[in-house]
């Protein structure tokens, strides 16, 4: 498992991330709200993991 954790990095002026697994990424939008994005199925397996031990209100997101 790659794990980058990233300190409050904003990518853009919607989001900004929290921690990268490999091409997946754990994202807090404008709103408040936490997404997991793009990846592979390992790479989401990873992150889905992780935020069901250290990040509950985080969301799967979108397939992208």
């Amino acid at each position: 498992m790659n794990l980058n954790l990233i300190r409050w990095m904003a990518t853009d002026g919607e989001l900004e991330t929290l921690v990268t697994f490999g091409s997946s990424r754990v994202v807090r939008l404008r709103s408040g709200r936490l997404e997991i994005r793009g990846g592979d199925r390992l790479d989401r397996a990873a992150a889905k993991e992780w935020t069901s031990i250290f990040c509950h209100e985080a969301l799967p997101g979108r397939e992208e």
